[in-house]
């Protein structure tokens, strides 16, 4: 027979597990861009996203986690606040980061640091809004798009989104694409749902390829 003691340390442990994943959750009950998956091969999809508005910025640093994390707060300050109005404005998942230029011998989005970097860094804005009737922001690094409806491959993963995982998952989509007759344009953008917080095997990461028009 168990001993109540055991019992109640037991379910102690429950709650506090239970406590624990609802944390890490939180994140994910955002708002997310519209799409609809034109086809599904397991972790790989092909998705076709309505129009939205981003809201960019871009930040020159030889680090990728540097150059992210300013940009991250960049767009948080317009969001919380930092706009003409001072308005508040939802905050919607996931939040992107690509590498803009050229690289020699690139393999992937992101590379070791070392040898400079420019990255773009964008939140996507609430449904419905209109780059016309959104607040200006009062950061000038911060600029607002309109992003046309596009067709993006996704791998999906967890765990780390370092270099070299990005660089190997880059890799596998790509691979798939040849396979299916399928080309892509423009860099690989790493998409990331969880705060830095998360564990890393509760995180929702996802690497898109933006594909050519069809």
């Amino acid at each position: 027979m168990i001993a109540p003691r055991t019992l109640a340390f037991a379910a102690v442990g429950a709650l506090v597990s239970l406590a624990v994943v609802r944390w890490q959750a939180a994140g994910r009950f955002v708002e997310e861009p519209d799409f609809t998956v034109e086809r599904d091969d397991g972790a790989i999809e092909i998705r076709r996203y309505a129009p939205v508005v981003r809201a960019e910025t871009t930040v020159e640093n030889s680090d990728r986690n540097i150059a992210v994390n300013e940009g991250f707060r960049r767009l948080a300050g317009y969001i919380f606040g930092a706009n003409h109005g001072r308005n508040t404005i939802a905050m919607t998942a996931p939040v992107t980061q690509s590498q803009r230029g050229e690289r020699i011998a690139m393999t992937a989005p992101v590379t070791p640091s070392g040898d400079g970097g420019s990255w773009l860094v964008t939140f996507t804005m609430p449904r419905g809004s209109a780059v016309e009737s959104m607040p200006v922001p009062n950061d000038a690094r911060v600029t607002l798009r309109a992003i046309p409806a596009r067709r993006v491959a996704v791998l999906r993963y967890s765990g780390s989104s370092s270099p070299e995982v990005l660089a190997a998952h880059e890799r596998t989509l790509r691979a798939w694409l040849t396979r299916n007759g399928l080309s892509a344009s423009g860099p690989a953008t790493s998409a990331r749902y969880d705060p830095p917080s998360t564990l890393p095997l509760l995180r929702r990461n996802e690497l898109w390829l933006e594909l050519d028009a069809a």
